[in-house]
């Protein structure tokens, strides 16, 4: 095989790529495949966060889901053409490598850490006060290391440990839901009396203010702004995309996965608020309670609020699982290019990257701690997660772009799982999620006439632009080594025209 012939090859045949991938076991089957998929798209943003925002947008917050559904589509189909074209467990960071050279894949890859880092904080946080609801007294410091220790030593196990977790998070996640959609559909249907609110269809413009609430409290603008919040619902959607390096067969596995992606969100998102709004009007719902809680409360079925509450600390688990999981990969993808401490290239025999995954466990412990001690000093600290997850996002958009750019010119092989109308559905996914920044930017601004409490303003206008000089100046620490490791290709791999350089398998990344 010549070198042109090599560079084009998916991936570019390039030695780093393979490197990237060795000693991982492709031990996640179809049923862990398609919970994954599942379970990435149902946690607390729907059980819990939908509350406050439905009580604060009214009904109108069904399109605000199904908007940011459609977004999540074209998201999902770009990641689908990517994995397709070539599956790595280093993902998001891997592609910008390829296609946009080692200083984006060093950005991409700490930023989608700083991310799972924060989430996993307050998700650890989360699970403190759930379990507080049972055991008024046990110490919040004490949940946290139980949790932590539950989730950690599933992930140092193996991968299949981890899909056998998320397997069945998802079952439960999924179950809570589709009972209550059972049970809301019945109960709409037959226009049943709940709390002393008739239930119904006509709910949907009969509540306070309409089906879109304008006056008053309410803004004509409110379900536009809202959808920076209903971005973060969806978050971790886009795990398929690291677990794609570790399944069994990756080309049968995710477009089936993907293509389900809107199905799921139709039915699971969508129909659960319209079944919410259609039960109770919107001013019930209230922030900290989730919204199911409150529905079967009023129909007197506490033992399901309770149940409720327990698949609460489940998402919560699944959501930390997968935190573990992820930047254990991702951060290893960033060892293996010198821009990452070398102790994450460790993994164990059984195919899992520990160092990286108990790195982040003691980021999560300390973060805790933090949080318990200064809640609302850390508060700017988790709404950076919002922003993460749009550059996470961004970066699929632009990489799929280049993808489709490249392989129409010959340069390199086409994936075998094109996205639909692209480009234009990765243009518009961009130009969506720079209209949430700003979304955030503005709601922040609105959330409180002192300056320091406007804490999404805040994170956009001066915590982001902080982070991104602490990222340059990270960069620039490890660049002479990125430098030696490359051989000085520290360039995207392709050009219009081909390869950027004259073999692309001369460069070899070794975990030495």
């Amino acid at each position: 095989m010549t070198d042109i012939d090599t560079a084009q090859a998916p991936g570019g045949g390039n030695a780093s790529f393979d490197a990237e991938q060795a000693g991982y076991k492709q031990s996640l089957s179809s049923r862990h495949v398609q919970m994954i998929a599942i379970g990435g798209a149902i946690g607390t943003g729907l059980f819990l966060g939908s509350a406050s925002r439905l009580h604060s947008t009214g009904p109108a917050l069904l399109f605000s889901y199904a908007f940011v559904g459609l977004v999540c589509y074209f998201l999902m189909r770009a990641l689908g053409e990517l994995v397709l074209y070539r599956a790595s467990s280093g993902a998001f960071v891997s592609y910008m490598r390829e296609f946009f050279g080692e200083k984006a894949a060093f950005y991409t890859g700490w930023l989608y850490w700083m991310n799972w880092a924060l989430t996993g904080v307050a998700e650890l946080s989360a699970v403190g006060l759930y379990i507080q609801r049972w055991w008024p007294n046990m110490p919040t410091w004490a949940t946290v290391l139980i949790a932590l220790a539950v989730v950690l030593a599933i992930n140092l196990l193996s991968a299949r440990a981890f899909g056998e977790f998320e397997f069945w998070a998802a079952i439960a996640k999924v179950g809570a839901i589709v009972i209550f959609l059972l049970v809301g559909i019945v109960v709409v249907g037959l226009q049943l009396d709940v709390g002393g609110h008739k239930a119904g269809v006509s709910n949907l413009w009969s509540n306070p203010g309409g089906f879109w609430p304008a006056s008053g409290d309410f803004m004509w603008y409110g379900p536009i702004l809202v959808m920076s919040g209903v971005v973060f619902a969806y978050a971790a959607i886009e795990m398929v995309g690291v677990a794609a390096g570790e399944m069994a067969d990756a080309k049968k596995e995710v477009p089936k996965a993907v293509n389900a992606v809107i199905f799921r969100i139709a039915v699971f998102y969508c129909g659960s608020i319209l079944l919410l709004v259609c039960i109770l009007p919107t001013s019930e719902y209230k922030s900290g309670i989730s919204p199911f809680v409150t529905v079967f409360g009023r129909m007197g079925l506490d033992w399901m609020g309770t149940a409720i509450q327990i698949v609460l600390i489940i998402a919560a688990l699944s959501s930390l699982n997968a935190g573990l999981y992820s930047t254990g990969r991702v951060l290893r993808s960033l060892g293996m290019a010198k821009q990452a401490p070398k102790f994450t290239l460790k993994m164990s025999s059984s195919g899992v990257p520990w160092a990286g995954i108990v790195m982040t466990s003691v980021v999560f412990v300390l973060g805790a701690v933090l949080n318990a001690l200064t809640p609302d000093a850390f508060e700017i600290a988790i709404e950076t997660t919002a922003v993460c997850i749009l550059c996470t996002w961004a970066t699929i958009f632009l990489c799929q772009l280049r993808l489709r750019h490249l392989s129409d010119r010959g340069v390199i092989p086409p994936s075998s799982f094109q996205a639909p109308f692209s480009p234009w559905s990765s243009y518009f996914g961009l130009a969506f999620l720079v209209l949430v920044l700003l979304g955030i930017a503005v709601s922040g601004w609105q959330s409180s006439p002192y300056f320091w409490h406007k804490t999404g303003f805040i994170v956009v206008v001066i915590g982001f632009p902080i982070v991104l000089v602490l990222l340059e100046v990270g960069w620039r620490a490890v660049k002479a080594k990125v430098i030696a490791n490359t051989g000085g290709k520290i360039q995207s791999l392709w050009t219009d025209d081909g390869p950027r350089y004259p073999s692309t398998t001369s460069t070899s990344t070794t975990e030495g």
